[in-house]
């Protein structure tokens, strides 16, 4: 039998030139080479390349750019000298405002051909910081001695190497300027080989690093630990195992929030806590939800997938009564202690698995004027399979994946409701990433609004 390597094709040698027709949804150009489709990496549509292939399969080959023959007026030099090599960004050499057009087409073209919706209205883009805008990451740890150092950063695109990064041009600049500084700091540890990852998290005043280990670490350790804290002023976690074991190291009472400007909220959260990653963003964010919710004074709003509740505290300030429900009980517990912080009273949470059958809740049987949608990757099908159990006459849907939103929007539109508008927002600018917000209006009065079924 032959061996798994001696069945790959063969790779052609050398360079070839290519013209880019589109790109990809990962950020590569898409040229078409004797009617077959080939990915360049670094290439950007209509721009002439010569390129290298690096593998070639049955359906499509796949390449490198080695030289841009004819650049693409969109085209800048990316500000980190690590963008090509780099898996945390893929648009770098994409100007923004291109960026954000890209990620609209993406959202429009995902919402017609998943959900047969076309908005009624294309909501203005939100745009926040470009750079230094990250504040929570996950960062790998490894320690090469060949390389005569520790690793810390993202890995390789498309590779399952971590990238020898020097600095972060996206991450917080607490945390991005200084990966040297935590590569020498973990290198100096006698359980260096132990440090499996870095998870960062960025309040409004102060920046937390949860260490994760996968042996104890000795006094010494500590202390190194602890003294580089002090020196950044930082706040150092330990988490020996899941996510239940994290303690804080230095210093011993440390508190993370942020505040919501528009409503006079301050949010408490823990470093391990879902929270979202651009805090300009998010002030935006939660301003249009509530602005798009056009929530009157005696309305029950639902907002579902609360988390911590980032929109249901701010939603409370202007409703009669919100339901928050949330899958994960530690985050409830945050969101309740988060309305008490905050004086907020007319909010009543609720924990529940969202994606399975939830036809028997209690929170879903009473009914509810509007109801705002923040799901995960996944999205938020069964809950949009028994929409008409819930009734809101408007729906704020903020999506992370627009293709489990347009898969959602089909199966609100075939219970009757109407996408009044749509729009991206730059959570995650020099990525694919496209966060974007719908607006949902019940219409009564609309029969045979499509033939996709529910299960679609």
């Amino acid at each position: 039998m032959a061996s798994k390597r001696s069945r790959r094709r063969p790779v052609p040698k050398g360079l070839f030139e290519a013209r880019i027709d589109s790109f990809s949804s990962d950020a590569r150009g898409i040229a078409h080479i004797d009617g077959k489709a080939t990915f360049i990496e670094g290439a950007l549509p209509g721009e002439k390349v010569l390129f290298g292939y690096i593998r070639s399969k049955s359906k499509y080959d796949e390449g490198m750019v080695e030289q841009i023959l004819e650049p693409s007026p969109d085209r800048v030099k990316p500000k980190c000298p690590h963008a090509m090599v780099c898996g945390g960004c893929s648009l770098q050499h994409l100007n923004a405002r291109a960026q954000i057009e890209l990620k609209q087409q993406s959202l429009l073209a995902d919402l017609l051909r998943i959900g047969e919706v076309v908005p009624d209205e294309i909501l203005k883009p939100m745009i926040g910081d470009n750079w230094g805008y990250r504040r929570k990451a996950r960062l790998g740890v490894r320690d090469v001695p060949a390389k005569g150092r520790v690793l810390v950063g993202f890995r390789e695109a498309r590779g399952r190497y971590l990238a020898e990064l020097e600095s972060c041009a996206v991450l917080h600049p607490s945390v991005g300027e200084h990966l040297m500084d935590l590569s020498e700091l973990i290198g100096r540890l006698d359980a260096r080989s132990s440090i499996a990852q870095i998870e960062v998290a960025i309040s409004d005043d102060k920046t937390a690093l949860v260490f994760r280990h996968l042996e104890t670490l000795g006094a010494d350790d500590l202390t190194k630990l602890e003294t580089y804290a002090r020196k950044y002023n930082q706040i150092i976690y330990l988490q020996p195992g899941g996510v239940e074991t994290v303690r804080p190291l230095w210093p011993k009472n440390p508190e993370l929030t942020y505040r919501l400007e528009s409503f006079d909220i301050y949010m408490s959260f823990l470093p391990t806590d879902f929270i979202q990653i651009n805090a300009s963003i998010n002030q935006k964010m939660v301003s249009r939800v509530v602005e798009l919710l056009e929530i009157q004074a005696n309305e029950s709003v639902l907002d579902v997938f609360c988390g911590i509740g980032n929109f249901t505290s701010a939603i409370a300030r202007k409703a009669g009564s919100v339901t928050g429900v949330e899958g994960d009980a530690r985050l409830i517990e945050r969101a309740r202690k988060n309305s008490i912080d905050n004086g907020i009273a007319n909010i009543q949470y609720h924990v529940a698995d969202l994606f399975e059958d939830i036809t028997d809740q209690a929170w879903i049987k009473t009914g509810h004027d509007k109801m705002l949608l923040d799901p995960p990757r996944p999205g938020a099908r069964e809950v949009v399979r028994e929409i008409a159990r819930i009734n809101p006459s408007r729906i704020v849907y903020v999506s992370c994946h627009s293709a489990t939103m347009a898969r959602d929007a089909g199966i609100l539109k075939c219970q009757g409701y109407h996408c009044l508008m749509a729009g991206v927002m730059d959570m995650f600018p020099h990525t694919m990433h496209v966060e974007s917000i719908a607006v949902f209006e019940k219409r009564n009065d609309t029969p045979g609004l499509t033939t996709m079924k529910l299960d679609k």
